[in-house]
């Protein structure tokens, strides 16, 4: 069993649990007990939300890691490798260490059935463990209050934002949803929410515990100006904090504020000065993701992003207000059967100038007929293709001076995406692009 590759081990958890989702602690609990596992780090920040929580991971674990901290982080889903779910100062964990992660939960279980999630989780609470980390940054994967995260108790937990997704698990109104993610807070320890309308069940959640909590526009915030941001917050003393000219970033600057809140409660030994440069350095695939493709003798933008619901297609719009082509914006888009479409093309159909859509590499992929008849109804230009590769080369194909490509709607979009890529660039180095 210790002798399965990766891919081995990944092809057996898929195939471990009946369902692939099946929300609770009790099972993931008694095989960590099991394990011996106690908390990951000396230092643990949960974050959740329906939209942001990638890229505040990513800007929290970056400053903690400014401070000289060992820092792991645990997210999901991956692009291109699992590896990218478990990382520890920056790096991926290897094939080999999460071989024998899996292996070490295997051999506890026992009789005891796990999903995929909870055997990636657990596999990644052992080498955080192993390792001897400061601090720990885990990303719930659905939810909050049943997800195998949520085994551990955070020191600090973060909330980006709510908006309706996942309903068949969630519920369908933003109370039902604030309170399942509300679950992670715990009693005494700050949990913040980013969300500058939170519902009420998720003051009513602190309250009853009660939980300190930190509110966006009440005791922490950020203002924009022409050349950069600003953000003030408070200490876990109450006193004020302040930033002052902080430079514009590609990723959200609301989760990076966020963030900064969420890394001064836990590291109350902070050094400002050192701010500035771990947002800047903070990177995450997929999500406003800019890249340069090359065609017919000029630089052609591409825009990468995972935004798959109402909430993430809204914000990707103001970020395509801000920042208009000289010439059309043609959109490849992919998206799961399950989400809003409707939703997502109200807020971007001013935004696009011609559609190209596609079925994702899934059983759960919406058909490309639909996402097609969906746009003519609105009066989109839109063409349809067998995949998001064909699509992207025939938007490439068509892209003139001032043209820019805008991929999104889906992580298997990007994915798809990110693997035509990697072969472009091949071959244009080797003349064939």
């Amino acid at each position: 069993m210790t002798h399965r590759s990766l891919g081995d081990w990944l092809a057996y958890l898929e195939q471990l649990h009946p369902t692939a989702i099946d929300m609770g602690l009790e099972r993931a609990r008694e095989v960590a007990v099991r394990l011996g596992l106690g908390r990951p780090a000396r230092r643990i920040v949960t974050v959740t939300g329906t939209n942001g929580k990638g890229s505040t991971c990513a800007f929290i674990a970056s400053l903690l890691h400014a401070q000289g901290l060992k820092v792991g982080v645990y997210s999901s889903p991956h692009l291109l490798r699992y590896n990218e779910r478990v990382q520890i100062d920056g790096e991926q964990a290897s094939d080999e260490a999460l071989c024998a992660a899996f292996a070490a939960v295997e051999a506890a279980r026992g009789d005891v059935s796990l999903t995929y999630f909870e055997m990636g989780t657990l596999a990644a609470f052992w080498l955080f463990q192993q390792a001897g980390l400061d601090a720990a940054v885990l990303e719930v994967g659905l939810g909050g209050r049943l997800d195998a995260v949520n085994l551990v108790d955070a020191d600090v937990s973060v909330v980006t934002n709510i908006g309706l997704d996942h309903s068949e698990w969630l519920g369908d109104s933003r109370d039902s949803v604030a309170t399942e993610k509300a679950g992670i807070f715990r009693s005494g320890k700050p949990a913040l929410c980013g969300d500058l309308h939170p519902p009420a069940s998720l003051l009513d959640c602190a309250a009853s515990l009660p939980a300190p909590l930190y509110l966006r526009g009440r005791d922490f915030d950020l203002a924009l100006d022409a050349h950069g941001w600003h953000w003030r917050g408070v200490s876990s003393a109450g006193e004020p904090l302040e930033l002052h000219d902080l430079p514009l970033l590609s990723l959200p600057v609301e989760n990076a504020a966020l963030a900064i809140q969420a890394f001064v409660l836990l590291e109350p030994g902070w050094q400002p000065e050192r701010v500035a440069d771990a947002l800047l350095q903070t990177r995450v695939t997929g999500r406003l993701d800019r890249r340069t493709l090359r065609s017919k003798g000029q630089d052609v933008p591409l825009l990468l992003d995972v935004g798959h619901n109402p909430h993430a297609a809204s914000y990707l719009a103001e970020s395509l207000a801000a920042r208009p082509p000289a010439g059309r914006r043609l959109a490849v888009f992919g998206l799961l059967a399950d989400k809003d479409l409707d939703g997502i093309l109200d807020v971007l159909l001013p935004r696009v100038d011609e559609w190209a859509v596609a079925p994702l590499a899934t059983p759960r992929s919406a058909p490309a007929s639909d996402l097609q008849e969906a746009l003519l109804r609105r009066g989109a230009s839109v063409s349809i293709h067998a995949g998001v590769a064909q699509a992207l080369e025939a938007q490439l194909a068509q892209a003139e001076e001032g043209d820019e490509i805008l991929l999104f709607g889906s992580f298997y979009c990007v994915a798809e995406a990110l693997e035509w890529l990697n072969r472009y660039v091949g071959e244009s180095e080797h003349g064939d692009g």
